[in-house]
């Protein structure tokens, strides 16, 4: 494989350069069958991943046929547990062994009609933003191969923005479904918190940051799997999203972040692209100003201490968590290294985590001024690969991380939405996403809004369109 190289194994089979809907249009009309779009899908996965390096195993499984998904080719991120395969992490630490059933989250999957064809990388247990490990190497951006998918959802924005299937799984805990949209020109919404069915032991943290999705290449692919999903579950905490197919006429407060966070560097490209998509939604008829948030160091500083945390729990006691035969020994340098930060400074994470929880029950501040907040999603385009590696040292690597991360992680603190859309590209080709965040609860305002940006500022849906 050729590095800086793009990866597009769109061809004129069943699955065409068709979305989710215009597939499911095709089945309903009998012009394509679940098989044909199947071997399609398997077809294209087995021609893209020698480049990308984005599939962990295949597998073999059946969803739900009377599902609304039902024939459309999907894959699984391998940090969720599917009956009858091994759950590995990314990582060398857990034992290799099936699991005995599957999660709630999955089986809601398969109970929506998807037959994932692949479990997909990621970073070791998620807690980067490449899809580097030592395990399966580094998988590559099929908009220039020489370069990240970011993380730690990379295996699935992978395979999604190659053109192999139309949608995957992702999830995000600081980022992991944005960040990943934002580099290979993807759609990803990370919902508010409680929005999707997810392990009940997550809810026994000091601050649940996780939140499961999709990434999809179109805003209506994203809406519908989200109004399927909320018809199997639906949180009665939240206000319901409901089946979003055209934008609102009400005009919106847009608060516009063009700035970095904390001092960080902020690359260009990516500012001019912040500030292009508010002249877009000014001209719109919606109100531009802009704002800024209570972001600094501190926040930056709690939320490491917590990464920090969780990585001493996983690598001290990753066998209560993601079963027996978990060797802590075999982790990574990442791992170990957070590890031994949490041992470090165990006396200041009280204070650290008292402030998180508060800011994960207290309304964000900005919404009493406006709708939604227009930012980044990180501060420059994909990195090379090896820029956030696993072979760069700890330290280097998470002042790296710090300043590359600091647009996502509040959402996830603060339990609300926030969608990634690729609306510019650099001058390189590389896709750069912009943020668009909401209050708790109001991720029909994100879709609404997203649909908008997306008829007035179209992208391309794969990296040779």
């Amino acid at each position: 494989m050729a590095d800086n190289s793009t990866v597009d194994v769109t061809t004129d089979d069943a699955l065409g350069s068709h979305d989710v809907m215009d597939l499911l249009h095709l089945l309903r009309k009998r012009e394509v069958s679940a098989a044909e779009l199947r071997a399609a899908a398997q077809a294209r996965i087995d021609v893209a991943n020698p480049s990308l390096n984005a599939v962990v195993r295949t597998l073999d499984v059946e969803g739900n046929a009377a599902g609304p998904f039902a024939g459309i080719p999907t894959v699984l991120k391998d940090n969720e547990d599917l009956e009858g395969y091994p759950t590995l992490h990314g990582s060398w630490a857990p034992a290799d062994r099936p699991a005995t059933g599957s999660n709630p989250w999955v089986a809601q999957y398969l109970g929506l009609g998807f037959a994932p064809l692949a479990k997909t990388t990621l970073p070791e247990f998620g807690l980067t933003a490449t899809t580097e490990s030592s395990r399966y190497g580094a998988t590559r951006n099929p908009w220039n191969t020489g370069h990240s998918t970011g993380g730690s959802s990379g295996g699935s924005a992978a395979l999604v923005a190659s053109g192999a299937v139309p949608i995957g799984h992702a999830n995000d805990g600081g980022g992991s479904i944005r960040i990943p949209a934002a580099l290979n020109g993807l759609v990803g919404l990370k919902p508010s918190r409680g929005r999707l069915i997810d392990l009940p032991e997550l809810d026994r943290l000091p601050v649940n940051l996780v939140t499961q999705g999709v990434l999809t290449r179109s805003v209506r692919d994203t809406a519908y799997y989200f109004a399927e999903a909320e018809r199997v579950y639906r949180n009665p905490d939240l206000p319901p999203i409901g089946m979003v197919v055209r934008p609102e006429r009400r005009r919106l407060r847009v608060g516009l972040l063009a700035e970095s966070l904390a001092g960080t560097p902020l690359d260009p490209h990516t500012r001019d692209a912040v500030i292009d998509a508010g002249r877009t939604l000014a001209d719109l008829g919606h109100e531009v100003s802009e704002v800024t948030l209570d972001v600094g160091e501190q926040f930056g500083r709690d939320f490491l201490r917590y990464w920090a945390l969780l990585s001493f729990m996983l690598q001290r006691a990753g066998g209560r968590f993601i079963g027996e035969g978990f060797d802590g020994s075999k982790t990574e340098a990442l791992t170990k290294g957070l590890s031994a930060m949490f041992v470090q400074q165990a006396v200041k994470t009280p204070l650290s985590m008292r402030r998180l929880v508060r800011a994960s029950r207290e309304p964000e501040p900005v919404y009493q001024d406006v709708d939604i907040v227009v930012s980044p999603v990180v501060s420059h385009p994909a990195p090379p690969i090896g820029y956030l590696g696993p072979d760069v040292p700890v330290r280097e690597q998470l002042v790296r991380l710090l300043r590359f991360t600091s647009f996502t992680p509040l959402q996830n603190v603060c339990g609300s939405p926030a969608i990634s859309l690729p609306l510019a590209r650099n001058p390189e080709g590389l896709p750069i996403g912009v943020q668009v965040a909401a209050p708790v609860g109001e991720e029909r305002r994100l879709l609404s809004i997203a649909l908008e940006l997306e008829e007035a500022m179209p992208w391309p849906r794969t990296a040779t369109a």
